[in-house]
């Protein structure tokens, strides 16, 4: 039987067009030495999205992002496209695009309380991450209003306020979850450790009033100490009421934490004053501190201390004990007082025109016969204590 025309003409055009693609070579297809980053452009089988796409170097990825995140959609559809995607974020550790991603779908603005109470959490999650606690609060506090009975929002908060050390606040969390669901792992975790944390801060509170408290009786009778001997006080800037008790307890203060040797003035057991005391030396801008000087010990006592060997600035090796003369000075009337190397600490500072300032005494010295000193007595109006 012999075949229709058109039949054996069709033969003949597909017998030609299979002859013609078996010797034509395919340019379409991956090459060989660069198959997988061929394969990658390929959406279905991307490892990792780009973060930015280009319609013109992924123009497929373009055109189904277009699709995931049509504005025409309904509001709750974007919203937990926006979700799912935060969702892959977080899993890769990506927070702040998880955060972004979330945020993304809470301005969509939905009508599902439960969907924006995930979105909520999960953002407070991603927050958590980041070390940004007040706001992963904040978040969590808006997710369980949407949701009281939301388990994971109440975790969450307690976290947060742990890490802000709101233990008390985080008990309560924990406690509010519990009722939720009394068998909780994490909530009895978290409740046991703020706990323990809430009942050791308040032990170092107690603690640390007690040490206050300590701290203003002995300031206290040390000031009682000072009036005793007719001992007058001034702080670093000179106050009008210098003989106001709580003026003379910020001088206290001041001393124990901002003194720049880490000094302050003491009583001993028999009640005796051990002071902090500075030795200045004008002509070679130099000084001596001495941390514990005893208001019974002699000003010529520490003075054969300290120079019973030549400094090194001493170059001239004039700076002997008996050559030295000291002073106090008046600042407010801007006078010295020279005053006996025999004379104890505690004679001196009874001395009616010597104002102790910053509860650390002070005092000039000098070479007696250098002209330095000439020079600088020249100056000044100078009076000599007996």
């Amino acid at each position: 039987m012999e075949l229709p025309e058109s039949v054996a003409v069709s033969d003949d055009g597909s017998g030609s067009f299979l002859e013609e693609f078996q010797c034509q070579h395919y340019s379409g297809g991956f090459r060989e030495n660069q198959w997988e980053e061929e394969f990658e452009k390929i959406p279905l089988f991307m490892k990792k999205a780009p973060s930015e796409i280009d319609p013109r170097e992924n123009p497929d990825l373009a055109c189904l992002q277009s699709i995931i995140f049509d504005d025409e959609r309904p509001p709750e559809d974007q919203a937990k496209t926006y979700k799912d995607e935060g969702n892959d974020y977080f899993k890769e550790k990506e927070y702040k695009k998880a955060v972004i991603s979330y945020t993304e779908g809470l301005k969509k603005k939905c009508a599902d309380a439960d969907l924006n109470a995930v979105l909520y959490t999960n953002r407070a999650a991603a927050q958590y991450y980041l070390g940004n606690f007040r706001s992963a609060l904040n978040d969590v506090t808006a997710a369980k209003k949407l949701k009281p009975c939301h388990l994971k929002a109440i975790v969450r908060g307690a976290l947060c306020h742990l890490e802000l050390k709101n233990f008390a606040e985080a008990v309560n969390w924990c406690d509010e979850g519990l009722q939720i669901d009394a068998k909780e792992k994490k909530l009895l975790e978290i409740r046991a450790k703020a706990d323990k944390l809430k009942r050791t801060e308040q032990r170092d509170i107690r603690k640390a009033k007690l040490k206050e408290k300590k701290e203003q009786d002995q300031n206290e009778a040390l000031l009682q100490t000072i009036k005793a001997r007719n001992i007058r006080l001034v702080s670093e800037a000179a106050s009008e009421d210098e003989d106001s008790a709580s003026e003379r307890l910020g001088e206290l203060d001041g001393l124990n934490y901002e003194n720049p040797y880490g000094a302050r003035l003491r009583v001993d057991d028999q009640g005796r004053l051990s002071w902090p005391v500075l030795f200045l030396y004008p002509e070679y801008v130099q000084s001596d501190f001495i941390s514990a000087f005893h208001e019974d010990s002699r000003l010529i006592d520490h003075l054969m201390v300290m120079f019973g060997e030549t400094p090194s600035w001493d170059l001239e090796q004039k700076y002997c004990p008996y050559n030295l003369e000291v002073y106090f000075e008046d600042e407010d009337r801007e006078e010295l007082y020279q005053v006996l190397p025999q004379s104890t600490l505690l004679q001196v500072l009874q001395h009616p025109r010597y104002f102790v300032k910053a509860l650390t005494p002070a005092f000039l010295v000098f070479v007696g016969s250098s002209t330095f000193c000439r020079k600088y007595l020249q100056e000044r109006k100078v009076h000599r204590v007996k």
